[in-house]
Protein backbone atom coordinates (compact mmCIF):
# COMPACT_ATOMS: atom_id res chain seq x y z
CA UNK A 1 0.00 0.00 0.00
CA UNK A 2 1.29 3.47 -0.92
CA UNK A 3 2.43 5.64 1.94
CA UNK A 4 -0.06 8.37 2.88
CA UNK A 5 1.30 11.87 2.31
CA UNK A 6 -1.17 13.57 4.69
CA UNK A 7 -1.64 16.34 2.15
CA UNK A 8 -4.91 17.72 3.54
CA UNK A 9 -5.32 18.31 7.25
CA UNK A 10 -8.50 18.70 9.25
CA UNK A 11 -8.64 20.79 12.41
CA UNK A 12 -12.34 20.43 13.23
CA UNK A 13 -14.32 17.53 14.64
CA UNK A 14 -15.10 14.64 12.32
CA UNK A 15 -18.56 14.16 10.90
CA UNK A 16 -18.94 11.20 13.26
CA UNK A 17 -18.91 13.66 16.16
CA UNK A 18 -22.24 15.06 14.97
CA UNK A 19 -23.72 11.57 14.74
CA UNK A 20 -22.42 10.74 18.23
CA UNK A 21 -23.92 13.91 19.71
CA UNK A 22 -20.68 15.72 20.53
CA UNK A 23 -20.47 19.44 19.90
CA UNK A 24 -17.29 21.34 20.64
CA UNK A 25 -17.91 24.20 23.10
CA UNK A 26 -18.31 27.49 21.27
CA UNK A 27 -15.37 29.85 20.91
CA UNK A 28 -16.67 32.25 23.61
CA UNK A 29 -17.08 29.33 26.00
CA UNK A 30 -13.58 28.07 25.25
CA UNK A 31 -12.10 31.52 25.80
CA UNK A 32 -14.07 31.93 29.02
CA UNK A 33 -12.91 28.52 30.25
CA UNK A 34 -9.28 29.68 30.12
CA UNK A 35 -9.95 32.85 32.14
CA UNK A 36 -9.72 33.03 35.96
CA UNK A 37 -12.99 35.00 36.00
CA UNK A 38 -14.82 32.40 33.95
CA UNK A 39 -15.95 35.14 31.55
CA UNK A 40 -15.01 35.53 27.94
CA UNK A 41 -13.08 38.65 26.91
CA UNK A 42 -15.16 41.41 25.38
CA UNK A 43 -13.75 40.69 21.94
CA UNK A 44 -13.39 37.13 20.68
CA UNK A 45 -11.74 37.98 17.40
CA UNK A 46 -8.06 38.47 16.77
CA UNK A 47 -7.15 41.58 14.88
CA UNK A 48 -4.80 41.33 11.93
CA UNK A 49 -1.23 41.01 13.07
CA UNK A 50 -1.98 39.95 16.64
CA UNK A 51 -0.19 36.93 17.97
CA UNK A 52 -1.73 33.80 19.42
CA UNK A 53 -0.01 33.97 22.79
CA UNK A 54 -2.58 36.18 24.49
CA UNK A 55 -5.12 34.05 26.39
CA UNK A 56 -7.82 36.61 25.56
CA UNK A 57 -7.37 35.95 21.84
CA UNK A 58 -8.81 32.99 19.96
CA UNK A 59 -6.25 30.18 19.50
CA UNK A 60 -5.63 29.22 15.91
CA UNK A 61 -7.37 26.01 14.84
CA UNK A 62 -4.13 24.92 13.22
CA UNK A 63 -2.37 25.11 16.60
CA UNK A 64 -5.12 23.84 18.88
CA UNK A 65 -7.44 21.63 16.85
CA UNK A 66 -10.80 20.30 17.96
CA UNK A 67 -11.12 16.74 19.28
CA UNK A 68 -11.41 14.34 16.35
CA UNK A 69 -14.17 12.18 17.93
CA UNK A 70 -13.77 9.22 15.60
CA UNK A 71 -15.88 6.06 15.91
CA UNK A 72 -15.09 4.33 19.17
CA UNK A 73 -13.39 7.35 20.75
CA UNK A 74 -14.10 8.30 24.35
CA UNK A 75 -16.11 11.40 23.43
CA UNK A 76 -18.11 9.35 20.93
CA UNK A 77 -19.18 7.11 23.82
CA UNK A 78 -19.67 9.95 26.27
CA UNK A 79 -20.29 13.10 24.20
CA UNK A 80 -21.84 15.06 27.08
CA UNK A 81 -18.90 14.70 29.46
CA UNK A 82 -18.91 17.83 31.64
CA UNK A 83 -16.20 20.41 30.89
CA UNK A 84 -13.79 21.67 33.55
CA UNK A 85 -12.91 25.35 33.24
CA UNK A 86 -9.99 27.11 34.91
CA UNK A 87 -12.41 28.71 37.36
CA UNK A 88 -14.06 25.43 38.33
CA UNK A 89 -10.63 23.77 38.68
CA UNK A 90 -9.39 26.60 40.90
CA UNK A 91 -12.37 26.27 43.24
CA UNK A 92 -12.47 22.47 43.33
CA UNK A 93 -12.32 21.10 46.88
CA UNK A 94 -10.63 17.87 45.75
CA UNK A 95 -7.67 19.71 44.23
CA UNK A 96 -4.41 19.64 46.16
CA UNK A 97 -2.54 22.95 45.87
CA UNK A 98 1.21 23.00 45.36
CA UNK A 99 2.88 24.26 48.54
CA UNK A 100 6.42 25.06 49.63
CA UNK A 101 6.42 21.79 51.59
CA UNK A 102 4.98 19.69 48.77
CA UNK A 103 6.34 20.58 45.36
CA UNK A 104 8.25 17.46 44.29
CA UNK A 105 7.05 14.88 41.76
CA UNK A 106 8.56 11.41 42.24
CA UNK A 107 9.02 8.90 39.44
CA UNK A 108 9.29 5.31 40.68
CA UNK A 109 11.08 2.82 38.36
CA UNK A 110 9.58 -0.65 37.80
CA UNK A 111 10.04 -2.99 40.79
CA UNK A 112 12.56 -5.79 40.50
CA UNK A 113 11.56 -9.46 40.53
CA UNK A 114 12.90 -11.85 43.19
CA UNK A 115 14.23 -15.24 42.14
CA UNK A 116 11.42 -16.95 44.03
CA UNK A 117 8.95 -15.63 41.43
CA UNK A 118 11.35 -15.41 38.49
CA UNK A 119 8.61 -16.47 36.06
CA UNK A 120 6.88 -13.14 36.76
CA UNK A 121 9.62 -11.52 34.68
CA UNK A 122 8.36 -13.42 31.64
CA UNK A 123 4.93 -11.83 32.09
CA UNK A 124 6.41 -8.54 30.92
CA UNK A 125 7.22 -10.04 27.50
CA UNK A 126 4.26 -10.27 25.08
CA UNK A 127 3.29 -13.80 24.11
CA UNK A 128 4.41 -14.81 20.64
CA UNK A 129 6.89 -11.91 20.38
CA UNK A 130 10.46 -13.14 20.09
CA UNK A 131 12.21 -9.91 19.16
CA UNK A 132 13.37 -7.62 21.91
CA UNK A 133 12.97 -3.86 21.84
CA UNK A 134 14.85 -1.61 24.25
CA UNK A 135 12.37 -0.52 26.88
CA UNK A 136 12.10 3.17 27.81
CA UNK A 137 14.94 4.33 30.04
CA UNK A 138 13.72 5.80 33.31
CA UNK A 139 16.17 8.69 32.96
CA UNK A 140 14.52 9.70 29.70
CA UNK A 141 10.99 9.48 31.12
CA UNK A 142 12.24 11.57 34.03
CA UNK A 143 13.73 14.20 31.70
CA UNK A 144 10.45 14.46 29.78
CA UNK A 145 8.41 14.94 32.95
CA UNK A 146 10.93 17.48 34.26
CA UNK A 147 10.25 19.53 31.14
CA UNK A 148 6.48 18.97 31.15
CA UNK A 149 6.17 19.94 34.83
CA UNK A 150 8.75 22.68 34.57
CA UNK A 151 8.79 24.83 37.68
CA UNK A 152 8.55 21.89 40.07
CA UNK A 153 11.20 19.40 41.13
CA UNK A 154 10.83 16.05 39.39
CA UNK A 155 13.17 13.27 40.47
CA UNK A 156 13.62 9.52 40.52
CA UNK A 157 12.69 7.77 43.72
CA UNK A 158 15.39 5.21 44.36
CA UNK A 159 13.69 2.12 45.74
CA UNK A 160 16.30 -0.61 45.64
CA UNK A 161 14.28 -2.65 48.12
CA UNK A 162 11.07 -2.55 46.06
CA UNK A 163 10.68 -6.03 44.58
CA UNK A 164 8.17 -8.77 43.79
CA UNK A 165 8.29 -11.89 45.93
CA UNK A 166 5.95 -14.76 46.81
CA UNK A 167 2.91 -13.81 48.85
CA UNK A 168 2.64 -17.17 50.54
CA UNK A 169 6.11 -17.67 51.99
CA UNK A 170 5.51 -21.44 52.14
CA UNK A 171 5.39 -21.41 48.34
CA UNK A 172 9.12 -20.76 48.26
CA UNK A 173 9.68 -24.46 48.92
CA UNK A 174 7.27 -25.48 46.16
CA UNK A 175 7.21 -25.20 42.40
CA UNK A 176 4.65 -22.44 42.09
CA UNK A 177 3.42 -22.20 38.51
CA UNK A 178 2.12 -18.99 36.88
CA UNK A 179 -1.26 -20.48 36.04
CA UNK A 180 -2.20 -21.19 39.65
CA UNK A 181 -0.62 -18.19 41.35
CA UNK A 182 -3.34 -15.93 42.75
CA UNK A 183 -1.10 -13.21 44.15
CA UNK A 184 2.45 -12.02 44.56
CA UNK A 185 3.95 -9.79 47.19
CA UNK A 186 5.39 -6.37 46.46
CA UNK A 187 7.84 -5.77 49.25
CA UNK A 188 9.07 -2.40 50.45
CA UNK A 189 11.63 -2.99 53.15
CA UNK A 190 9.82 -4.73 56.01
CA UNK A 191 6.38 -4.05 54.52
CA UNK A 192 4.63 -6.33 52.04
CA UNK A 193 1.55 -5.55 49.94
CA UNK A 194 -0.50 -8.32 48.33
CA UNK A 195 -0.79 -7.84 44.55
CA UNK A 196 -3.50 -9.92 42.92
CA UNK A 197 -2.65 -11.58 39.62
CA UNK A 198 -4.48 -13.38 36.85
CA UNK A 199 -3.89 -14.67 33.30
CA UNK A 200 -4.75 -11.99 30.76
CA UNK A 201 -8.17 -12.36 29.14
CA UNK A 202 -6.92 -11.73 25.61
CA UNK A 203 -3.71 -13.77 25.89
CA UNK A 204 -1.43 -10.89 24.87
CA UNK A 205 0.55 -11.41 28.10
CA UNK A 206 0.84 -14.54 30.23
CA UNK A 207 -0.10 -12.78 33.43
CA UNK A 208 -1.37 -9.46 34.73
CA UNK A 209 -1.12 -7.51 37.98
CA UNK A 210 -3.97 -5.73 39.71
CA UNK A 211 -3.83 -1.96 39.23
CA UNK A 212 -5.69 -1.05 42.42
CA UNK A 213 -3.25 -3.02 44.55
CA UNK A 214 -0.32 -1.20 42.94
CA UNK A 215 -1.98 2.13 43.64
CA UNK A 216 -2.12 1.09 47.29
CA UNK A 217 1.65 0.57 47.13
CA UNK A 218 2.11 4.00 45.57
CA UNK A 219 0.17 5.60 48.42
CA UNK A 220 2.19 3.73 51.02
CA UNK A 221 5.54 4.96 49.66
CA UNK A 222 4.47 8.56 48.98
CA UNK A 223 7.15 10.76 50.63
CA UNK A 224 6.21 13.63 52.93
CA UNK A 225 7.60 16.25 50.54
CA UNK A 226 5.87 14.76 47.50
CA UNK A 227 3.27 16.68 45.59
CA UNK A 228 2.65 13.59 43.45
CA UNK A 229 4.14 10.21 42.60
CA UNK A 230 3.94 8.09 39.46
CA UNK A 231 5.00 4.44 39.53
CA UNK A 232 5.99 2.79 36.26
CA UNK A 233 5.63 -0.96 35.82
CA UNK A 234 6.78 -3.37 33.13
CA UNK A 235 3.77 -5.63 33.49
CA UNK A 236 0.30 -5.64 32.01
CA UNK A 237 -2.43 -4.46 34.39
CA UNK A 238 -6.12 -5.04 34.99
CA UNK A 239 -8.45 -3.00 37.17
CA UNK A 240 -11.73 -4.95 37.23
CA UNK A 241 -12.46 -8.55 36.35
CA UNK A 242 -14.32 -7.36 33.25
CA UNK A 243 -11.28 -5.47 31.94
CA UNK A 244 -8.98 -6.85 29.29
CA UNK A 245 -6.26 -4.46 30.44
CA UNK A 246 -5.60 -0.96 31.74
CA UNK A 247 -2.60 1.20 30.86
CA UNK A 248 -2.74 3.58 33.78
CA UNK A 249 -4.78 5.21 36.47
CA UNK A 250 -4.44 8.05 38.94
CA UNK A 251 -5.96 8.62 42.34
CA UNK A 252 -5.83 12.35 41.88
CA UNK A 253 -6.94 13.25 45.37
CA UNK A 254 -4.30 10.92 46.82
CA UNK A 255 -1.65 12.32 44.43
CA UNK A 256 -0.53 8.95 43.08
CA UNK A 257 -0.58 7.30 39.66
CA UNK A 258 0.50 3.99 38.14
CA UNK A 259 1.44 3.59 34.46
CA UNK A 260 2.02 0.28 32.68
CA UNK A 261 4.47 0.24 29.79
CA UNK A 262 3.41 -3.22 28.59
CA UNK A 263 0.66 -2.47 26.04
CA UNK A 264 2.71 0.31 24.46
CA UNK A 265 5.22 -2.26 23.19
CA UNK A 266 5.58 -1.33 19.48
CA UNK A 267 5.63 -4.95 18.30
CA UNK A 268 2.03 -5.28 19.50
CA UNK A 269 0.73 -2.52 17.23
CA UNK A 270 -0.62 -4.71 14.45
CA UNK A 271 -2.11 -7.15 16.91
CA UNK A 272 -3.87 -4.34 18.78
CA UNK A 273 -4.95 -2.34 15.73
CA UNK A 274 -2.74 0.70 16.37
CA UNK A 275 -2.22 2.68 13.15
CA UNK A 276 1.31 3.96 13.51
CA UNK A 277 1.18 5.87 10.23
CA UNK A 278 -1.66 8.05 11.52
CA UNK A 279 -0.57 8.62 15.08
CA UNK A 280 -0.39 12.27 16.17
CA UNK A 281 0.08 14.61 14.37
CA UNK A 282 -0.84 12.60 11.26
CA UNK A 283 -4.12 11.79 13.00
CA UNK A 284 -5.33 15.10 11.55
CA UNK A 285 -5.00 13.71 8.00
CA UNK A 286 -8.38 14.25 6.32
CA UNK A 287 -8.05 11.09 4.22
CA UNK A 288 -7.57 9.03 7.35
CA UNK A 289 -10.43 10.74 9.21
CA UNK A 290 -12.80 10.21 6.30
CA UNK A 291 -11.79 6.56 6.04
CA UNK A 292 -12.48 5.98 9.73
CA UNK A 293 -15.91 7.62 9.39
CA UNK A 294 -16.72 5.76 6.17
CA UNK A 295 -16.07 2.43 7.87
CA UNK A 296 -18.88 3.36 10.26
CA UNK A 297 -21.17 4.77 7.58
CA UNK A 298 -22.98 1.51 6.87
CA UNK A 299 -25.41 2.73 9.49
CA UNK A 300 -28.13 5.17 8.44
CA UNK A 301 -26.87 8.63 9.22
CA UNK A 302 -29.54 10.93 10.64
CA UNK A 303 -29.67 14.41 9.25
CA UNK A 304 -28.78 17.05 11.79
CA UNK A 305 -29.28 20.74 11.47
CA UNK A 306 -26.00 22.55 11.42
CA UNK A 307 -25.87 25.52 13.73
CA UNK A 308 -25.42 28.92 12.14
CA UNK A 309 -21.82 29.82 11.49
CA UNK A 310 -20.53 26.29 12.08
CA UNK A 311 -17.56 25.04 10.09
CA UNK A 312 -17.70 21.46 8.90
CA UNK A 313 -14.70 19.21 8.60
CA UNK A 314 -14.94 19.51 4.83
CA UNK A 315 -14.93 23.31 5.02
CA UNK A 316 -11.92 23.32 7.28
CA UNK A 317 -10.00 20.97 5.04
CA UNK A 318 -10.02 23.58 2.29
CA UNK A 319 -9.77 26.62 4.52
CA UNK A 320 -6.69 28.74 3.93
CA UNK A 321 -4.45 29.05 6.96
CA UNK A 322 -1.20 30.88 7.54
CA UNK A 323 1.69 29.29 5.57
CA UNK A 324 3.21 28.44 8.94
CA UNK A 325 0.92 26.26 11.06
CA UNK A 326 1.89 24.37 14.18
CA UNK A 327 0.14 21.11 13.26
CA UNK A 328 1.16 21.44 9.60
CA UNK A 329 4.82 21.80 10.57
CA UNK A 330 4.46 18.90 12.97
CA UNK A 331 3.06 16.65 10.23
CA UNK A 332 5.95 17.57 7.90
CA UNK A 333 8.44 16.69 10.63
CA UNK A 334 6.60 13.45 11.38
CA UNK A 335 6.73 12.37 7.75
CA UNK A 336 10.45 13.02 7.56
CA UNK A 337 10.97 10.85 10.66
CA UNK A 338 8.64 8.07 9.59
CA UNK A 339 9.04 4.72 11.30
CA UNK A 340 9.56 3.31 7.83
CA UNK A 341 12.59 5.47 7.00
CA UNK A 342 15.27 3.34 5.45
CA UNK A 343 18.64 3.86 7.12
CA UNK A 344 17.52 4.04 10.73
CA UNK A 345 17.98 1.06 13.01
CA UNK A 346 14.70 -0.59 13.83
CA UNK A 347 15.51 -0.89 17.52
CA UNK A 348 16.18 2.86 17.78
CA UNK A 349 12.92 3.64 16.00
CA UNK A 350 10.80 1.34 18.11
CA UNK A 351 12.51 2.26 21.35
CA UNK A 352 11.83 5.97 20.79
CA UNK A 353 8.25 5.17 19.80
CA UNK A 354 7.79 3.23 23.03
CA UNK A 355 9.34 6.04 25.07
CA UNK A 356 7.04 8.66 23.57
CA UNK A 357 3.94 6.65 24.38
CA UNK A 358 4.96 6.14 28.00
CA UNK A 359 5.85 9.83 28.39
CA UNK A 360 2.44 10.91 27.10
CA UNK A 361 0.54 8.63 29.45
CA UNK A 362 2.70 9.52 32.45
CA UNK A 363 2.13 13.24 31.86
CA UNK A 364 -1.62 12.61 31.48
CA UNK A 365 -1.96 10.59 34.69
CA UNK A 366 0.10 13.10 36.67
CA UNK A 367 -2.21 15.78 35.29
CA UNK A 368 -5.03 14.09 37.21
CA UNK A 369 -2.92 14.43 40.37
CA UNK A 370 -3.03 18.19 39.73
CA UNK A 371 -6.81 17.98 39.61
CA UNK A 372 -7.09 18.22 35.81
CA UNK A 373 -10.14 16.39 34.52
CA UNK A 374 -10.56 14.92 31.05
CA UNK A 375 -10.64 17.65 28.42
CA UNK A 376 -13.60 18.21 26.08
CA UNK A 377 -12.54 21.58 24.68
CA UNK A 378 -9.76 20.66 22.24
CA UNK A 379 -7.51 17.84 21.12
CA UNK A 380 -5.37 17.70 24.26
CA UNK A 381 -3.14 15.35 26.23
CA UNK A 382 -5.81 15.46 28.96
CA UNK A 383 -8.49 13.96 26.71
CA UNK A 384 -9.92 10.67 27.84
CA UNK A 385 -9.17 7.68 25.62
CA UNK A 386 -11.23 4.59 24.92
CA UNK A 387 -8.41 2.47 23.51
CA UNK A 388 -4.86 2.29 22.26
CA UNK A 389 -5.73 3.58 18.79
CA UNK A 390 -7.21 6.77 20.21
CA UNK A 391 -4.30 7.01 22.64
CA UNK A 392 -1.87 7.17 19.69
CA UNK A 393 -3.94 9.94 18.05
CA UNK A 394 -3.86 12.28 21.06
CA UNK A 395 -1.40 15.20 21.00
CA UNK A 396 1.34 15.52 23.63
CA UNK A 397 0.55 19.15 24.48
CA UNK A 398 -2.01 20.80 26.76
CA UNK A 399 -4.80 22.88 25.27
CA UNK A 400 -5.17 26.56 26.32
CA UNK A 401 -7.66 25.69 29.08
CA UNK A 402 -5.55 22.98 30.70
CA UNK A 403 -2.35 24.92 30.12
CA UNK A 404 -3.82 27.77 32.18
CA UNK A 405 -4.41 25.32 35.04
CA UNK A 406 -0.91 23.85 34.89
CA UNK A 407 0.78 27.26 34.75
CA UNK A 408 -1.17 28.38 37.79
CA UNK A 409 0.00 25.27 39.65
CA UNK A 410 3.66 25.44 38.62
CA UNK A 411 4.10 29.22 38.60
CA UNK A 412 5.85 29.42 35.23
CA UNK A 413 4.83 31.10 31.97
CA UNK A 414 3.74 29.26 28.85
CA UNK A 415 6.83 30.52 27.06
CA UNK A 416 9.04 28.98 29.76
CA UNK A 417 7.11 25.71 29.43
CA UNK A 418 7.56 25.71 25.66
CA UNK A 419 11.29 26.34 26.01
CA UNK A 420 11.66 23.47 28.50
CA UNK A 421 9.73 21.01 26.30
CA UNK A 422 11.60 22.13 23.19
CA UNK A 423 14.91 21.51 24.94
CA UNK A 424 13.90 17.89 25.52
CA UNK A 425 12.40 17.24 22.07
CA UNK A 426 15.32 18.71 20.15
CA UNK A 427 17.58 16.05 21.64
CA UNK A 428 15.63 13.47 19.64
CA UNK A 429 15.07 15.48 16.50
CA UNK A 430 18.21 14.39 14.69
CA UNK A 431 18.47 11.03 16.42
CA UNK A 432 17.44 7.70 14.98
CA UNK A 433 14.01 7.62 16.47
CA UNK A 434 10.29 7.79 15.90
CA UNK A 435 8.80 11.06 14.71
CA UNK A 436 6.78 12.03 17.80
CA UNK A 437 9.48 14.16 19.42
CA UNK A 438 10.50 15.73 16.09
CA UNK A 439 6.85 16.56 15.40
CA UNK A 440 6.38 17.95 18.89
CA UNK A 441 9.52 20.09 18.45
CA UNK A 442 8.10 21.53 15.21
CA UNK A 443 4.80 22.30 16.94
CA UNK A 444 6.63 23.91 19.87
CA UNK A 445 8.69 26.18 17.61
CA UNK A 446 5.57 27.64 16.07
CA UNK A 447 3.99 28.01 19.49
CA UNK A 448 7.16 29.71 20.74
CA UNK A 449 6.85 32.36 18.04
CA UNK A 450 3.15 32.75 18.78
CA UNK A 451 3.87 33.48 22.43
CA UNK A 452 6.43 36.21 21.74
CA UNK A 453 5.69 39.38 23.63
CA UNK A 454 4.79 42.10 21.15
Amino acid sequence: MARCEHQTLCFEVSRHAIEAGYSQPTLPKRLAAAQPSGRAPSSTRSRAGERDGDASQPPLDSTFAAPLVLPGDELAWNPKYPPQSLRSWTGAKYRNPVTSQRRTIYVVPPPKVDESVAFVSSWAQPTGVKDRVTAPAMEEVLAYLQAFYHGLEVKLMRTSDLHFDTWDKRARTKRTQPHNLAAVSLEIGSEAVRIRTRPSHDGVFSGQLNLNDLLDVAMSILPEDAYALVMLVDHDLYEDEEDDFCCGRAYGGSRVAVVSMARYHPLLDRRQGVKREHAWPASHCKTYIDRCCNEESAKVQPKKRQRKGAITAEDTAHRKESPETAIGDAVAAYRSHSTEAGDKTMDALLSALWLGRVCKTASHELGHCFGLDHCVYYACIMQGTAGLSEDARQPPYLCPVDMAKLLKATGVSEREWVEAMLGFCERYEEAEGDGLFAAFAAWLRVRFRQTEVV
